[in-house]
C-alpha cells in the first residue's frame, strides 16, 4: 500500500506561514481522497483539510477556512498544505492519511497515516 511521508513543519510566529507536503511512495489509490489532520497534546486528532484525487473537491475545517489551502500535484506525488496567518491555536502535529471510508472529515476513515510533522506557531 501508499506510504506517505509528512514535511515542512517548523516553529512560526503568529501570522507567518507554513508549507507542509505529504509524499507518496509505492502504489497509489487514485481514486481516493488524501486528507490533513492535526493533534495537539491531550486532544484527539481533528480533521484540518482535504482533497480529492482529481482536486476538484476540496474540504476544510471552519477553523482553518480562509487561511489553509490543500494541493495537490499527482506528477510528484505529493499533497500540499499551505497555511498562512498562523495562529499559536494551530500548534500540533500534523499528518496526512489516504481515505478508506466515505466521510472525509473523520480521522476512523483514513489510513496510511505518516510519521507526522510537527507546527509551533509562537505568540
Amino acid at each position: 500500500q501508499v506510504q506517505l511521508v509528512e514535511s515542512g513543519g517548523g516553529l512560526v510566529q503568529a501570522g507567518g506561514s507554513l508549507r507542509l507536503s505529504c509524499a507518496a511512495s509505492g502504489r497509489t489509490f487514485s481514486s481516493r481522497a488524501t486528507g490533513w489532520f492535526r493533534q495537539a497534546p491531550g486532544k484527539e486528532r481533528e480533521f484540518v483539510a482535504a482533497i480529492s484525487w482529481s482536486a476538484d473537491n476540496t474540504d476544510y475545517a471552519d477553523s482553518v477556512k480562509g487561511r489553509f489551502t490543500i494541493s495537490r500535484d499527482n506528477a510528484k506525488n505529493t499533497v500540499y498544505l499551505q497555511m498562512n496567518s498562523l495562529k499559536p491555536e494551530d500548534t500540533a502535529v500534523y499528518y496526512c492519511g489516504i481515505q478508506y471510508g466515505s466521510r472525509w472529515y473523520e480521522r476512523t476513515d483514513y489510513a496510511n497515516w505518516g510519521q507526522g510533522t510537527r507546527v509551533t506557531v509562537s505568540s
